[in-house]
Formats: C-alpha cells, sequence, structure tokens
C-alpha cells in the first residue's frame, strides 16, 4: 500500500461517520418540527408533530449508534452491537416520555397507556443491554 492511501477499514469508517452525521442532522430537524422548520425545509406539514419527532428521536439514535461504530477501538466489524441498540432505545424513549409529558396529544387513554408502555419498554431494554455491557466487560 502506497503512502497516504486510505485502508478499506479508514474508508469505511469515513462512511459511518458520514451515515452517522446526516442520520443525526436529520434527527435534529425532525426533533424541531414545527411550521417555520416545515415552511423553511418545503416540506408538508402535518397536523401533529408527533410522528415526526419520534422519527427525529430514532434518526438520531442511529447517527449516534454509528458514531458509536466509527469510534470504538477494534478494527472488526460487528455492527452497532448493544451500544448502537442502547442509543437508539434510549433515543426514542426519551423523546416518547417528552411527548408524553410535554405534548398536547389528543388521543385516548389507551393511547397513552399504550404509548407509555413503549417508552418504559425502550428505556428499560437499554438498561438491561447496558447492564449486560458493563458485566461482560468487567469480566474480560
Amino acid at each position: 500500500m502506497e503512502p497516504g492511501q486510505r485502508t478499506p477499514l479508514h474508508s469505511n469508517r469515513l462512511l459511518l461517520a458520514l451515515d452517522a452525521a446526516i442520520n443525526a442532522l436529520l434527527g435534529l430537524i425532525l426533533l424541531a418540527f414545527s411550521r417555520p422548520v416545515v415552511t423553511f425545509l418545503g416540506v408538508p406539514w402535518s397536523d401533529s408533530a408527533f410522528y415526526p419527532t419520534i422519527l427525529g428521536g430514532v434518526l438520531l439514535g442511529i447517527g449516534i449508534a454509528l458514531f458509536l461504530e466509527v469510534y470504538r477501538p477494534s478494527g472488526e466489524w460487528h455492527g452497532l452491537g448493544l451500544g448502537g441498540a442502547i442509543a437508539i432505545n434510549l433515543s426514542g424513549g426519551c423523546v416518547l416520555i417528552l411527548w408524553l409529558l410535554a405534548g398536547e396529544l389528543a388521543i385516548p387513554l389507551h393511547g397513552r397507556l399504550f404509548l407509555w408502555g413503549l417508552a418504559l419498554l425502550l428505556i428499560l431494554i437499554s438498561i438491561i443491554e447496558w447492564v449486560q455491557r458493563t458485566n461482560t466487560r468487567s469480566h474480560t
């Protein structure tokens, strides 16, 4: 390999970093979903910002997960793994909880119960994954 030539691993990390930046940026834009943002972007308005911001939370989590993959010390491919799953689930769960606490959702009680259950499940699975990852790392 000649000096200055990029290795496949380096190229893969650059692609993952670009992918992470795109996902994170789109997630942040969707999290800021409002009439001015929609007008600025020229995209269709939604009667509720609920789904766009939930998607924003998930995309932000994917972006964070990809950054974790880019900057992890090992050069092997492992996919996103537990760190990525934790980032995605916590991001989506936290945005959903913010909506349930601060959003004006005109939904029936069973809808609220379903969404609280989903949010708590996402947070719970993230905690379990975090504990598992921590225990695994402490035993190696």
